[in-house]
């Protein structure tokens, strides 16, 4: 009988941020395919003894399901380890389509994407009450092409929190596509390199004028997540809005409010 394939997220590099459902199914793995390009390596110390791993780096698409599959023919279970989250910025679909047409069962384990191990690691946050409510995922266009209608500058003009993935080579272009939406070049801009990485991490923090030189003078150039967001910094602000549901003028079904609302 044919093992199950199991897509596992992990996470953004610290091994200690895999899930607890990662960590017990790699524990129990047969064989492991991971992304040696993108996840640390430490991420497989948690396979057991005689547990088959092979570095997916110099492999194609093809080559990786013909791997998968025949691991699947001798093993019950079997994991492809991906960076951060399987279902953002990978290949999950194309290499599920070819299971799902053998027969072969799949699962999918989420993982902690760099966006938000990047804000953790930086004491920011993505959100603030009055400030903003959304958050975008996004990349610059490169060798992909965006889809019509999400190219950067028209995502920047919501004036959201901006979570740009796969872009620090290309970060003049970021520069120009939010100044081209109104973003003012004092505008502050987060860039964090491996976010989570024991001892590999680098926070730089910049505005929109000089962040460019502030990563190239930390010779930042792969594997970095870039942040514009008017929450930025708000630690270090006088006025804060308070959110509605901690607020003691604040009724909801758990609490009733102790103080009259201000006016």
């Amino acid at each position: 009988m044919a093992g199950k394939i199991w897509f596992v997220g992990a996470g953004p590099g610290d091994p200690d941020l895999m899930t607890v459902k990662a960590r017990r199914l790699l524990e129990q793995a047969g064989a492991v395919l991971f992304a040696g390009s993108l996840v640390d390596q430490a991420a497989t110390l948690y396979a057991p003894a005689g547990c088959v791993i092979r570095d997916s780096k110099d492999m194609t698409l093809e080559e990786m399901t013909a791997w998968l599959l025949d691991q699947a023919s001798r093993h019950a279970t079997v994991l492809r380890l991906q960076t951060g989250d399987p279902g953002l910025y990978g290949a999950l679909i194309e290499m599920t389509r070819p299971l799902t047409a053998a027969g072969i069962e799949w699962a999918v384990v989420p993982g902690v994407s760099s966006a938000m191990a990047s804000m953790a690691a930086a004491g920011e946050t993505l959100t603030l009450p009055e400030v903003t409510q959304t958050v975008i995922l996004t990349r610059v266009a490169g060798r992909t092409p965006m889809p019509p209608g999400e190219d950067l500058e028209s995502l920047a003009a919501h004036k959201a929190t901006l979570c740009i993935y796969l872009s620090i080579t290309l970060l003049h272009k970021v520069q120009d596509a939010l100044r081209a939406a109104g973003w003012a070049e004092e505008a502050p801009i987060l860039v964090v390199q491996k976010a989570s990485w024991p001892g590999e991490e680098k926070i730089i923090r910049g505005t929109l004028a000089d962040i460019k030189h502030k990563c190239q003078a930390e010779k930042v150039g792969s594997q970095a997540m870039i942040v514009a967001s008017p929450t930025l910094g708000a630690a270090d602000w006088t006025d804060l809005a308070r959110s509605k549901l901690y607020d003691p003028s604040f009724t909801h079904r758990f609490r009733k409010a102790t103080e009259t609302p201000h006016a």
